[in-house]
C-alpha cells in the first residue's frame, strides 16, 4: 500500500492562465510530500491532476510506474482527503469511513470490521455510532483520514485537510498525520501554505510559486540552504542583504558573510539572514544599532532592528526573553546563506 510518484514536465493551462508550468518533481514510495506555497502557486492544481480531478495540459504523471493520465479518479490508487471533509450527515461514522468499501462490493461485516480498525487508528475507537453532528472539527478530520484510509490507497492526497482548525487543534492534528502515516505506510502528498504546518510533517518539502518548483528538498536543508531568494523569503523570516564577491568572499556592508565563494570576482550576491543568525556575541559585531520594535513573546524576545552600517535593511533578530539588543549584538556570519543576484525582489 505504496507508490512512488513521478512527474515529468507537467503543464497545465486554463485558456490563458498558465497554471503549472514545466514541472518536475519525484516522490519516493513511503514519502510525505508537502507542497507549499502561496495561493494561487499551482499546488493544488498539482495535487488535483495527481487525483485524477484534471489532466496536464501536456506532460507525463505515474504513479507505480504506471501512466496515470487520462485514467479516471475512481480508478487510480490514491483517494483524497477534502478541506470541507465531505462527509454524509445522515450516515454513522462506520457507515461514513465505510463507504468506499461498499462502492467496491465489500460485504457489511466485513466493511464494519475494517471500518472500526480504521476509527481506532486515528484516535476513535468505539465512536463507530455516532454522527458527524456530534462530533467537533478536529474529530471529523480523523473521520475522513480513516475513510480515505479504509480503501487502502498506495497515494493518499491531501487538500489544506488542516485549514480549518484552530491553532492548537492543528498542532495537535500535524502529529497525529504523522503517526498514522508511519502507521500505514502509505505515500502522503499534502498542500498547505502554512510553513509550519509544512515544516512539523514533511520528509520532503517542495517550495512552489507562479506555477513552479523553487526549491525541493528535505525540510532542514530547504530551509537553511534555500536555492531561490523566494524560497528563502517563504518559509520563515529572512532579511537580505546586498553583497559582492571580492578575494573570493561575499562582502556586505556588514563584513564578510557566509563561505568561500566560486563566483567571479565583482558577482552581485544577496545575504539571506536569518532571526536566528543574530545574537549575542561571539561573532562580527553590527556596530551601532537602532531598535525599531520589540515583542516579547514568551520563550524568546522578537526584535526588529536598523543596523546603522546598512540603513537600508531592516534585521530581525530571536533573543532570550531577557535579554535586550546592544553593541555587543552579532551575526552568525558562517550561517548566512548566499544567493546570485538575478534581480528578483519575490
Amino acid at each position: 500500500m505504496t507508490a512512488r510518484i513521478d512527474i515529468s514536465a507537467v503543464t497545465r493551462r486554463y485558456g490563458a492562465t498558465l497554471a503549472l508550468a514545466g514541472v518536475d518533481l519525484t516522490v519516493e514510495a513511503g514519502a510525505y510530500c508537502v507542497l507549499l506555497g502561496p495561493s494561487g502557486c499551482g499546488k493544488s492544481t498539482l495535487l488535483n491532476i495527481l487525483g485524477g480531478f484534471a489532466d496536464p495540459t501536456s506532460g507525463a504523471v505515474r504513479i507505480g510506474g504506471r501512466d496515470m493520465v487520462g485514467v479516471p479518479a475512481a480508478a487510480r490508487p490514491t483517494t483524497t482527503v477534502f478541506q470541507d471533509y465531505a462527509l454524509f450527515p445522515h450516515m454513522t461514522l462506520l457507515d461514513n469511513v465505510g463507504f468506499g468499501l461498499r462502492m467496491r462490493g465489500m460485504a457489511r461485516r466485513a466493511r464494519q470490521s475494517r471500518a472500526a480498525e480504521m476509527l481506532a487508528l486515528v484516535g476513535l475507537d468505539g465512536a463507530g455510532a455516532r454522527r458527524p453532528a456530534d462530533l467537533s472539527g478536529g474529530q471529523r478530520q480523523r473521520v475522513a483520514l480513516a475513510r480515505a484510509l479504509a480503501v487502502e490507497p498506495d497515494v493518499l492526497l491531501l487538500d489544506e485537510p488542516l485549514g480549518a482548525l484552530d491553532l492548537n487543534l492543528r498542532r495537535v492534528m500535524q502529529d497525529e498525520l504523522k503517526r498514522i502515516q508511519r502507521s500505514v505506510g502509505a505515500t502522503f502528498v499534502h498542500v498547505t501554505h502554512d510553513q509550519e504546518e509544512a515544516m512539523a510533517i514533511a520528509d520532503r518539502l517542495v517550495v512552489m510559486n507562479a506555477g513552479r518548483i523553487e526549491d525541493q528538498g528535505p525540510p532542514e536543508r530547504v530551509y537553511r540552504a534555500p536555492a531561490s531568494r523566494f524560497a528563502a523569503g517563504f518559509l520563515g523570516e529572512m532579511s537580505f542583504l546586498p553583497a559582492r564577491v571580492q578575494a573570493g568572499r561575499a562582502v556586505t556592508a556588514l563584513g564578510v558573510l557566509g563561505g568561500p565563494q566560486t563566483h567571479p570576482e565583482g558577482t552581485r550576491m544577496i545575504a539571506c539572514i536569518r532571526p536566528e543568525h543574530l545574537r549575542i556575541g561571539p561573532g562580527p559585531a553590527l556596530g551601532p544599532i537602532d531598535v525599531l520594535d520589540t515583542v516579547f513573546m514568551g520563550a524568546h524576545r522578537k526584535v526588529r532592528l536598523r543596523a546603522r552600517a546598512a540603513p537600508d535593511v531592516d534585521l530581525t533578530a530571536l533573543l532570550p526573553a531577557d535579554t535586550a539588543p546592544g553593541p555587543d549584538l552579532a551575526i552568525d556570519a558562517g550561517a548566512v546563506t548566499l544567493l546570485p543576484d538575478n534581480g528578483d525582489t519575490t
